[in-house]
């Protein structure tokens, strides 16, 4: 399977951590890791190659480059010490897909129930929800630019789904 269609492909390896915590033990991670977690809901913040996307209230998901994982957990967990939290490398668990140009907002659409319209669905939100029946953390980086997270065992029917659409008249 080719890693690289018009307008989607699969993302490098990535760090990725789910944190789970109050407000003290978010700023503390936010500080550590270098960029604030969003309090807003459904939100993404991102500074470079890190971002910290909200799936809950309590819960985010923390995005890195792959080599900083092992920097990153112990940096974590030395700034979360002594604070009620639950940190998990989940590193493994997904894949990274980016979906960007002038079909972008088709081929999101092809399999997801959600609203995009920027009034709805704005740069910057991110949330979690169903693609073609796997489920995914959808953000929206730009006006045509998506980032979703998919299980591992999903990318390809994901991306598979993606070139039938994009071979296609879709819209």
């Amino acid at each position: 399977m080719a890693d690289a269609d018009d307008g989607f492909r699969r993302l490098p390896p990535t760090a990725r951590f789910i944190l789970q915590g109050d407000r003290p033990a978010r700023d503390a991670a936010g500080r550590a890791f270098g960029v604030a977690l969003p309090e807003e809901a459904c939100r993404a913040h991102a500074d470079g190659e890190r971002a910290a996307l909200w799936l809950g209230p309590d819960e985010h998901l923390l995005l890195a480059p792959a080599g900083e994982a092992g920097h990153l957990q112990s940096v974590l967990d030395a700034a979360l010490q002594g604070l009620a939290h639950s940190l998990v490398d989940v590193s493994q668990r997904q894949a990274g897909l980016a979906v960007g140009g002038t079909r972008a907002h088709d081929l999101i659409a092809s399999g997801c129930p959600l609203d995009l319209d920027p009034a709805s669905f704005p740069v910057g939100m991110c949330t979690r929800t169903l693609f073609a029946k796997a489920e995914v953390v959808l953000w929206r980086r730009g006006a045509e630019e998506y980032h979703l997270e998919v299980a591992r065992s999903f990318a390809g029917y994901v991306l598979d789904w993606m070139r039938e659409v994009n071979r296609s008249d879709y819209p």
